[in-house]
Formats: structure tokens, sequence, C-alpha cells
């Protein structure tokens, strides 16, 4: 039997019913990227993903779902971002804009300011962003 205990928890977006989304459609297959903010890996002293690297998904009642390994990292500037990346991202975004609009309103909502530490918080063009691509390996059961 393997355990994956010792992985480190990849979270996607916040508890609630957006992480459970996010969630749905990693294990769906239709989400095989997601993005950061460059700024928070900075706040909060996080290194950034590395290829190869292997996580817990963890849904929000923090249950490990799967195993995914990061196979693509890049950090661009916002402006950077193409319609490939939002596509990949498997949340039915038709366009860059679509996507975007959607990712700014996550980033300047008040739990992303508290994480960075600063309630006016906005994103710019030249904001850089950690583009992410991913891989499931393992779907877990269900304990």
């Amino acid at each position: 039997m393997t355990t994956y205990e010792d992985l480190p928890p990849y979270l996607l977006g916040f508890p609630g019913p957006l992480r459970d989304q996010l969630v749905a459609a990693v294990l769906s297959g239709a989400k095989t990227a997601t993005t950061g903010l460059f700024p928070e890996y900075e706040a909060e002293g996080e290194p950034l993903p590395v290829p190869g690297e292997r996580s817990l998904l963890l849904d929000s009642a923090e249950r490990a779902v799967a195993v995914v390994e990061v196979t693509d990292v890049r950090v661009v500037r916002l402006a950077e971002v193409d319609l490939r990346h939002a596509l990949e991202e498997g949340e039915g975004y038709a366009s860059v804009a679509e996507w975007r609009t959607s990712h700014e309103g996550f980033w300047h909502s008040a739990p992303v300011r508290e994480a960075l530490g600063d309630p006016e918080y906005t994103v710019d063009d030249d904001t850089l962003v950690v583009m992410e691509r991913f891989r499931v390996l393992t779907r877990l059961p269900a304990s």
C-alpha cells in the first residue's frame, strides 16, 4: 500500500464552493493549469513550484483526493497570459479577457488582499503571475 502523507498540500482557491468547483474540474480532467500571483509567493515566503514536484490535491474539507505533479511553471507578466493557458484552466473561459476578469475578481478579493497584507492591492498588466501546468497521477479513494 502506498502512502502519500509526506507530500505537501496542493490548494486551489480558498475552502468553499470555488475550491470544490476547481477540484472537480481537476478530477474531471478539464483543469490542467492554474495561475497564482507571484507577489503572494513572496508574501508567504513560499518557493515557486518546480516541474516534477508532487503534491496532494485537497478539497474544501481538507481531504486528499488526488496526487498531482507539476509539469511546467512560468513566471510572466499578467498581460502575457495566452488563450491556451486560459483554456487549460478548465473553467469554461472563452477568451483571455474573460479569464482575466474572473481572476482579477479573485485577486482583488478581501481574502487575497489580506494574504498579501495590502487592503488596496490591485493587479495590472505588469503584475507577475505564476502559470503552472499539472497532471493527476493518482486519484485517491474517498475516505
